[in-house]
């Protein structure tokens, strides 16, 4: 297991984290799964001894649920909290009054201490907004989160499903207002979907923002059980929730291009996908969530997965973007002012 620094900080994450979106089964999370105290017990202690020390978890999952098993966890096993790099996130609805939901300083209080709660801790290393909140100045929000970090309840702030304007913006309202900044972004991006690339991968590199991956196997799409024959398997999570959206004719020319990779190298087609997100130098880190141990066994194996440069193009040409304005023109103007 290798490990990165989170953005432009000195923290050092795994470059792969535990995801914890099927613990619980409560809610619309059920769809994702429904793991017990016994079987996330088994997943954070097989995740914690091949060297992961990020876990990524978030209040809506499962009603709260989520949190409490991963906390409950980290108890039962006797996990040095310390050792533990522990992520979670704000925004979502939590409950039926009007103030329940959203990035207001209200919400974000109450939430972090219902987080801290259910965590059984009194500090959480990455507070994450899960989303822009339409309603509440950008300035509220971030200011609540200074607070929180300079009370010691959170040490980093991320940001989670944002456009590249929205986080630019945040940014630089910290910059110049001498608060803290989100240290990290946490995005969906896979080799089935790469149009993060369009603008917030620039944005990244240029602030020196962490990134980290959610649903790196496009749902379940790249897992390697899905063929042109085969374009469903009951029980599957694309089944029930066919999410995030993928093209799934492309996605099935990357898989074709996927496969024949995995078997001359004796690994699932699941861990080149991954690895190839290893091999990206914008990633920080890649979540990885699984309903079975099988699964997050093989997953856990991608970080020994080599990829060459020739391999890298070749998958590069079967899923690059199509071009797109105003990109094809920056690729046009450049030339003359390369270093």
């Amino acid at each position: 297991m290798k490990y990165n620094l989170l953005g432009n900080t000195g923290l050092k994450v795994s470059e792969l984290c535990l995801g914890t979106m099927t613990y619980g089964g409560k809610g619309w999370a059920a769809a994702m799964g429904s793991l017990d105290q016994q079987a996330v017990d088994e997943q954070i202690k097989r995740a914690v001894d091949a060297g992961v020390n990020f876990i990524d978890t978030a209040n809506v999952y499962s009603e709260g649920l989520s949190e409490e098993l991963t906390g409950q966890a980290i108890h039962n096993l006797g996990i040095s909290r310390h050792d533990i790099v522990l992520a979670t996130k704000v925004r979502g609805k939590m409950g039926e009054g009007p103030n329940d939901a959203g990035l207001t300083r209200k919400h974000i209080f109450q939430q972090v201490e219902d987080s801290l709660r259910r965590l059984k801790t009194d500090y959480i290393d990455l507070y994450q907004t899960h989303s822009y909140d339409p309603l509440t100045p950008l300035e509220e929000t971030l200011r609540a989160l200074d607070d929180l970090v300079r009370s010691g309840k959170v040490r980093y702030i991320g940001a989670s499903n944002v456009a590249a304007w929205q986080l630019m913006k945040a940014l630089s309202y910290s910059t110049y207002n001498h608060i803290e900044k989100y240290v990290s972004l946490q995005a969906y991006y896979t080799i089935a979907g790469r149009d993060l690339e369009r603008e917030l991968v620039p944005l990244l590199q240029d602030q020196k923002v962490g990134l980290m991956v959610w649903s790196p196997l496009a749902g379940g799409f790249l897992s390697g059980k899905y063929t042109r024959e085969n374009e469903s398997e009951e029980g599957a999570r694309r089944a029930s929730f066919d999410f995030p959206p993928v093209n799934k004719e492309k996605g099935l020319d990357i898989v074709d291009a996927l496969r024949p990779l995995a078997d001359s190298k004796g690994v699932s087609v699941a861990q080149v996908a991954l690895a190839w997100l290893l091999h990206q130098p914008v990633v920080t880190s890649v979540i990885i969530g699984a309903k079975k141990m099988d699964q997050l066994e093989d997953n856990l194996k991608a970080v020994d997965v080599h990829l060459t440069p020739e391999e890298l193009q070749q998958l590069d040409e079967v899923s690059k973007l199509a071009p797109e304005y105003p990109g094809w023109m920056l690729d046009f103007t450049k030339g003359d002012r390369q270093p």
